[in-house]
């Protein structure tokens, strides 16, 4: 049984290497960047107002009062997406918006609240208080510099990536290719929601989850149809998926009994198991095997071992397949509010809901089918073997969404 570290390392390092494509900017979020963009411009283009008011020399206007303003003669205006052709001279200014270049020879902008114009003189500018030198002025460059790294391989783009991509001018990445998931559960006693169900019949709902949680990883997920306890039909629903996946994860059939075929149907159809148990709870029966260039990542049929398995094994996956230099799990920083107990062997990821305040608080019973805990969860706690953790405890919580 492999400690979680090697069993995420085994696999990650299984992963093939990037194959890459070009999307336009406006499809790219969430994608993981395969190249280093560097600004092809300097942002700001160039100095200009960083409010609206009017340029001015500081020097002309150092006296300026309210009971004693300095006039000023208005030499033009310029609005966003203008430009003044001339200079301003001494005693005069310019009126300017938002965003417009700043003249040659003005060295400040005058916010348009510290002026005041007469009705009668519209050409005449009174200023009521000082500026000092290049107060009001955004600089060329300040923000980006030209040939500045704007963002780098293996970057997941965020929002605040796409607007400054798209600030200096970029209209498409190369980015890591999605790989397609394919999804199936096995159990003769699964029904499709919505079926009408017999005695010892359940409703399957680990495929819908999960493939939230690919399409959050940046995957291309597809749910086959159940598959029965059965060995030819397991070995019939994984040739079929594989065919139509880059990676298959499947959920139940992983474990010792007289009904798990999923192993034996891997290894029947070409494919190697490279380990099938973890030392976590939940979900110690864990697969990872492979055929070829295709992947096979194998849950516990219990929906909060199908989501802690995927969290902790096959969301690295899936980020580095896409050239994601790290892949590994988002985690906050909280404190319990309660005592957090493991008295079991294996490390004991257990589900948490963390306050606005950062307490973090039990959701109920920890059992891997209670799925009434897992939907008011937030986050998990990884509580080592063995060991009580006392209320007031600083912890990480590891977030899936």
């Amino acid at each position: 049984m492999l400690e979680l570290e090697e069993a995420l390392a085994r696999i990650l390092a299984t992963i093939p290497s990037l194959t890459l494509e070009r999307v336009p900017l406006d499809q790219a979020h969430g994608r993981v960047l395969a190249e280093t963009i560097l600004s092809p411009i300097d942002l700001p283009i160039f100095d200009n107002s960083s409010m609206d008011g009017y340029a001015v020399r500081a020097g002309d206007v150092t006296s300026a009062k309210p009971d004693s303003p300095v006039c000023l003669r208005l030499a033009g205006k310029a609005a966003a997406g203008e430009a003044y052709d001339g200079e301003v001279e001494p005693k005069t200014c310019v009126r300017l918006f938002t965003g417009a270049p700043l003249p040659r020879g003005a060295d400040a902008v005058v916010m348009q609240e510290d002026t005041r114009v007469e009705s009668n003189r519209l050409a005449e500018i009174h200023v009521l208080e000082p500026v000092k030198p290049w107060e009001n002025v955004r600089f060329r460059g300040e923000d980006v510099k030209r040939g500045a790294p704007l963002a780098c391989a293996g970057d997941l783009l965020a929002t605040g990536a796409i607007s400054l991509l798209a600030a200096t001018g970029w209209t498409e990445v190369m980015v890591g290719r999605r790989p397609s998931v394919g999804l199936l559960a096995t159990g003769s006693e699964l029904r499709e929601p919505g079926q009408a169900l017999a005695p010892g019949q359940i409703y399957e709902s680990n495929r819908i989850a999960l493939a939230a949680l690919v399409r959050r990883a940046g995957g291309l997920p597809t749910a086959f149809p159940l598959v029965p306890d059965a060995l030819a039909d397991t070995r019939m629903a994984l040739t079929e998926a594989l065919a139509r996946s880059d990676l298959l994860v499947t959920s139940g059939g992983v474990s010792v009994g007289e009904m798990d075929f999923l192993k034996q149907a891997f290894a029947e159809i070409g494919g190697e198991l490279r380990f099938w148990k973890v030392a976590i709870k939940p979900g110690r029966p864990f697969v990872f095997g492979r055929t070829k260039d295709k992947f096979l990542f194998g849950l516990p049929g219990n929906p909060v071992s199908a989501l802690v398995t995927f969290v902790l094994l096959v969301r690295p996956a899936l980020l580095r397949w896409q050239g994601a230099q790290d892949a590994g799990l988002a985690s906050y920083p909280g404190v319990l509010a309660e005592p957090m107990n493991n008295p079991g062997e294996r490390r004991h990821f257990m589900r948490v809901r963390v306050d606005a305040v950062g307490k973090i608080h039990s959701t109920g019973t920890q059992a891997s089918h209670i799925l009434n805990s897992l939907a008011v969860a937030n986050g998990l706690i990884d509580v080592p073997p063995r060991t009580t953790l006392p209320a007031g405890t600083n912890v990480q919580v590891i977030r899936w969404e």
